[in-house]
């Protein structure tokens, strides 16, 4: 049984903290927590009183659960599949995708992920703020996250919010002739240890706005966990889901598709994820389905996706360079402001170069470049987003070409 324990392993996994991410997200947590439990202490509820008490306990077990759980998500990791992976069953290669980067098959539910640069078991996304992905091992620590910080963060809104309501209250006039608030219920007999001034007005001003804007933001994000995974599916999942309704509905196929990972019960697919082992049911590869499904029905049902997807790209050639830049200044304007916001990487362009276009927007597109054969050979892709004004359709079909060719398989 696989351990949930955070063992460092490898020192090199603490260079995980070393990303925008997580230090924003743990400065956050460091702000909202020290300045809370410093107003509670301070001004607002004393530790000498039984309720204070109860308070900064409060406190200080939200900021221990959502770091537990933060710090498991980040280093427990999602699980990858084995290097060179094959089904036992060689007759299987034949349902699943096969990455060239990993030199093994992807084995159902998993997606290669650019970022940590493996497949990954049930993956979900790559989330930024923890620097890793979000799947089959860590989809519990991550979801559990989301709910405390929310959680923790109203607490503490709580406590700045009435910390300055009671500092200030004796020093502002509000001018309310008509209405009489009773402060009798929340003045404290106690003497300060030392005065609210306004530095600490400020900074528990700024704490407030953190944590409010964290409530709103992560609180969201749990709602959309939970969304999923009461169906058992992954954000990824939800995207397949929906792209093979499409599928369906543009060919006419009369085909049904039936989501083969939703177990019928919700509680069931709730079990899935949440254990009390903490560890998730299943070894990653191979998962209980709907009675309707097999091992690999979402995976012939992405292959026919991808053929699809093939069909259906437009090939454009680079009629002018590009930098590789996030916002290119010299693009023009609505292509600078108009950016995708999104961590899918920008590629660079050279004059005469040849794109496969899958999607876009009406200032960038994304697609894959066609490389040299030696670099089809190696396994190498490039793919990503470039402004729309650096290409133009192809008006002949060179879709013989062996390059082109290799270029428009996938992974």
């Amino acid at each position: 049984m696989l351990s949930t324990i955070i063992r460092f392993e490898n020192l090199q996994e603490l260079r995980r903290l070393c990303h925008w991410g997580p230090v924003i997200a743990l400065s956050v947590i460091g702000v909202c927590s020290t300045v809370a439990i410093l107003d509670s202490i301070l001004w607002y509820w004393p530790l000498d009183t039984t309720s204070g008490s109860i308070n900064f306990i409060m406190l200080i077990n939200w900021t221990v659960l959502i770091l537990y759980n933060y710090f498991n998500a980040m280093f427990v990791g999602p699980g990858y599949i084995p290097l060179g992976w094959k089904p036992e069953n060689p007759q299987d290669t034949m349902y699943l995708q096969f990455c060239r980067v990993c030199q093994g098959y992807k084995a159902p539910r998993s997606h290669h992920c650019r970022k940590c640069n493996r497949c990954v078991m049930k993956m979900d996304h790559h989330c930024p703020w923890i620097n890793n992905c979000c799947g089959h091992l860590n989809h519990a620590y991550f979801t559990s996250f989301l709910l405390l910080a929310p959680l923790g963060c109203i607490h503490a809104a709580f406590i700045f919010i009435m910390t300055m309501y009671t500092q200030l209250y004796d020093r502002i006039s509000f001018g309310w002739s008509s209405v009489k608030i009773d402060m009798s219920a929340i003045r404290r007999s106690h003497h300060p240890i030392m005065p609210f001034s306004i530095t600490a007005f400020a900074a528990t001003l700024f704490a407030l706005g953190l944590a409010l804007g964290t409530t709103i933001a992560v609180g969201m994000l749990f709602f959309i966990q939970m969304k999923v995974i009461v169906r058992n599916k992954t954000s990824i999942e939800a995207w397949i889901e929906e792209k093979a309704r499409d599928r369906i509905q543009y060919y006419q196929t009369g085909e049904e598709f039936i989501f083969p990972y939703d177990l019928g019960s919700r509680w069931d697919n709730f079990k899935q994820v949440f254990t009390w082992s903490g560890v998730p049911d299943g070894d990653g590869i191979e998962w209980p389905v709907h009675e309707k499904c097999h091992q690999h029905t979402l995976t012939i049902e992405q292959l026919k996706q991808k053929a699809d997807k093939r069909v259906r790209s437009v090939q454009y050639r680079v009629i002018e360079d590009y930098n590789g830049a996030c916002c290119p200044v010299g693009k023009g304007f609505r292509t600078f402001i108009r950016t995708p916001c999104t961590e899918e990487p920008r590629i660079p362009l050279v004059r005469g170069e040849t794109i496969f276009a899958t999607r876009g927007t009406k200032w960038w597109m994304y697609g894959d470049k066609v490389l040299e054969e030696e670099q089809v050979k190696a396994g190498a892709r490039m793919r990503g987003w470039f402004p729309r004004r650096c290409v133009e359709k192809c008006l002949y079909d060179s879709a013989n070409s062996p390059a082109i060719n290799s270029t428009k398989k996938d992974n």
